[in-house]
């Protein structure tokens, strides 16, 4: 069965949208890291910081774009969605911008901050054992009941194509600010999980630098891209782990495959450990809080497992900043 495929077209129409409700997230520069590197002066390294959103993480962008363009089929129906908590809370808030009720699903693990947030924006949320999940489908059940009783209409956090449309516009905003500065990129470095993040950003900065090496991080012990990738077929993980929750989805989504099998070139997976010690770097030298999720990026390139060959810049997404204070400390409490 052929799907459609979201395009580059599709994610300039998105931002239209997305400009509507939000100002791009900042790209910061960050020279600890250039230094941490051994970059040579003409080279920059840059932070994609998507925990300034109104929902702290890059979850929004793709959530905006799906309500504003599924809002004849809503109509009066109440939207369904299961989420690990960012899209949760992305959902919400497109939700109350368009007036619409929201249900999410989610993991009854979930931090407290995405609960919070998700529950400020107006959404109802139902819970599910995430340990049991993989047994029981229950996640998938509960949307899917909420679907068929109460007639809602299922969002998906990222298999969708308005959904990596709307995730794309953060690649835009990267794309056209460095181009602004006559800057280029060598080297892209993304999370991937259901790969709506990476679908989106890939069409945008596939189109803008053509040669960088587009690179997508997973935790080692949620693989299910990088094996993908190896074997050139979609494959799952049927009990992804560990301590980045953003990153635990079973395996890519169908839309997303096309896109990531064709921009990424190169995956690699990075121990939890290695993500403690880059969410306890980026605290020490740049001030930042940031999730599991956040950081495995910047893991990735302090561990050496990204080649940063090449005259070009390099540039890495910080997903999400929703993290509760306590685990987080006792997170970067290592050595």
């Amino acid at each position: 069965m052929s799907v459609a495929i979201a395009t580059f077209e599709d994610v300039r129409r998105a931002e239209a949208v997305i400009r509507q409700h939000i100002s791009p997230a900042p790209l910061i520069r960050s020279y600890r890291l250039e230094k941490e590197l051994g970059l040579p002066p003409e080279r920059r390294v840059w932070l994609k910081d998507y925990g300034w959103t109104p929902v702290g993480s890059f979850k929004l962008m793709g959530a905006l774009n799906w309500m504003a363009n599924n809002l004849e089929v809503i109509g009066d129906r109440p939207v369904a969605a299961h989420s690990s908590g960012n899209f949760a809370s992305g959902i919400a808030f497109a939700g109350m911008r368009y007036g619409k009720r929201v249900i999410v699903v989610m993991p009854d693990t979930a931090p407290a901050v995405k609960f919070d947030l998700t529950q400020s924006f107006g959404a109802e949320i139902r819970t599910y054992d995430i340990s049991r999940d993989h047994e029981t489908n229950e996640r998938d059940r509960l949307a899917q009941e909420i679907a068929e009783e109460e007639n809602g209409l299922q969002a998906s956090p990222y298999d969708d194509n308005d959904v990596i449309a709307g995730n794309g516009v953060g690649g835009l905003e990267i794309a056209d600010e460095l181009r602004r500065q006559g800057r280029s990129i060598s080297q892209f470095i993304c999370q991937v999980s259901g790969g709506g993040l990476m679908a989106g950003h890939a069409l945008a900065i596939g189109e803008a630098f053509p040669d960088a090496l587009i690179v997508g991080v997973e935790p080692d012990t949620a693989a299910d891209f990088q094996q993908s990738l190896e074997s050139d077929e979609r494959l799952r993980v049927d009990r992804p782990s560990g301590i980045c929750d953003g990153l635990l989805s079973y395996d890519v989504g169908v839309c997303n495959w096309p896109i990531l099998r064709q921009h990424v070139s190169l995956a690699v997976t990075v121990p939890d450990i290695d993500t403690q010690q880059a969410m306890k770097w980026l605290y020490e030298k740049h001030g930042l809080c940031t999730e599991p999720s956040g950081a495995i990026t910047t893991a990735a390139v302090l561990t050496g497992k990204v080649p940063l060959d090449g005259d070009g810049d390099i540039v890495l997404v910080v997903s999400g900043r929703n993290v509760d204070k306590v685990q987080f400390h006792k997170w970067i409490d290592v050595k």
